[in-house]
């Protein structure tokens, strides 16, 4: 971009957000940096809301990622409980809804998503919850009590961790997921299995296949009527089926919105100096051949870095392979890449506990996903796109990342 910039604004306070701050300070801007935040916590990680948080095993100012002295020290303004309306390019400003507005050289839309809901009827709609901000897991973490029943509707890897979380509590967990296996659309029907197979294996019970035609609150319980006929009571239900993309300021400001804010393969806009990057952007990948939005931690932190440094003039591609980790039962899951596969090949015993999935496409390598073997991810998103023999794959003897260097490895698109 350019390196006269005097004033860059983030329209979005989260990890995204937080990345392209620290990334602008490191790589030398020495200009006005805002960040405008609807939420009246500073920038926070949003990993632990369902697990170490939730469970009251980890505080609150752990949560910071720009503490008020880091802050303080860098020059970076924030503003909390602020939301933005629009951006005027033209005028080169950014429109608050309490009619105030900020000049911006720059801008960086990082609003991230807001939980998709469900309709809920009845007298007592503080008996269902959704989770996505530290208030969410506050409200809900009162009611996870030894004894309580909490029904949870949709069974992604949020959903799985507040089961997990609500178990070690005492609670009795219901995950209801529509899919005939949980996780099946991300890591694929085998490791969907073994991921059920895990809750399961910890009292969970894991109902599928079924959608949820009506929730209704009592003052006592929750009633969710499933489409099989069957009735599931729960003293708390916790919705969790996915995030809606907040692209309002987008539209609003005349950009283009599909599936999230459209940018290009670096982050831009059709608008000049106006990026999008995280949860929101639905951002073209050169490796898929077209355009994503990707919900993960590290696909946030890897864009807000990439963005922010493009921004200064420093020019590349944030295009690596997809990664993302999750803790249940005292149980490490990791997943890179996507889980397109011919065949799997299993490094280690699925049944004995560690073990790694490598997903191969005609021989070449396209993912993996791993229990307790985090370190093998490492490798495996470096082999990515490359042709692997399934026998050294599976050869717990041979260091994953001696095959980098294996001259029977072929780069291939």
């Amino acid at each position: 971009m350019t390196a006269t910039l005097d004033t860059i604004v983030s329209i979005g306070a989260g990890q995204t957000a937080a990345v392209a701050a620290r990334t602008l300070r490191r790589r030398g801007f020495d200009g006005r940096i805002v960040l405008i935040g609807d939420e009246n916590h500073a920038p926070y990680q949003r990993p632990p809301l369902s697990k170490e948080f939730l469970a009251g095993t980890e505080s609150l100012d752990s949560l910071m990622l720009l503490p008020p002295s880091w802050r303080e020290k860098n020059h970076v303004e924030l503003m909390t409980g602020t939301a933005a309306s629009r951006i005027d390019t033209g005028a080169g400003v950014v429109e608050l809804a309490d009619g105030r507005t900020i000049a911006a050289d720059a801008v960086l839309i990082a609003t991230g998503g807001r939980p998709r809901t469900m309709a809920v009827t009845g007298p007592a709609p503080e008996r269902t919850h959704y989770l996505r901000t530290i208030d969410d897991a506050q409200r809900l973490s009162t009611h996870l009590r030894p004894g309580t029943h909490v029904a949870l509707i949709g069974g992604g890897f949020v959903g799985l961790e507040i089961a997990s979380t609500a178990r070690s509590l005492g609670c009795e967990v219901t995950v209801i997921e529509r899919a005939p296996i949980p996780l099946a659309h991300i890591v694929g029907a085998e490791m969907g299995a073994v991921c059920t197979r895990l809750q399961r294996d910890n009292g969970v019970h894991v109902v599928t296949g079924v959608d949820v035609t009506a929730v209704h609150t009592e003052q006592s319980e929750v009633r969710i009527s499933l489409s099989s006929g069957e009735i599931v009571g729960a003293d708390v239900v916790v919705i969790g089926i996915g995030i809606e993309p907040n692209v309002e300021i987008a539209r609003a400001s005349g950009l283009a919105v599909d599936n999230g804010i459209v940018v290009d393969v670096q982050g831009r806009t059709a608008t000049p100096n106006v990026f999008a990057a995280g949860d929101v952007a639905s951002r073209y990948s050169d490796r898929a051949g077209r355009h994503m939005r990707v919900e993960h931690f590290d696909n946030a932190s890897r864009q807000g870095a990439a963005t922010a440094n493009l921004m200064l003039g420093r020019e590349g591609v944030n295009d690596a392979p997809h990664w993302f980790w999750s803790d249940q039962f005292g149980v490490n899951l990791q997943f890179t890449g996507r889980a397109e596969h011919t065949e799997i090949v299993t490094r280690g015993n699925v049944h004995d506990g560690e073990f790694t999935a490598f997903y191969l496409d005609d021989g070449i390598v396209r993912g993996a996903f791993a229990l307790d073997r985090g370190d093998d991810i490492g490798a495996a998103r470096e082999l990515i796109g490359k042709q692997c023999s399934a026998d050294r794959l599976r050869d717990i003897d041979i260091d994953l990342f001696d095959l980098l260097d294996d001259e029977e490895l072929a780069a291939s698109n």
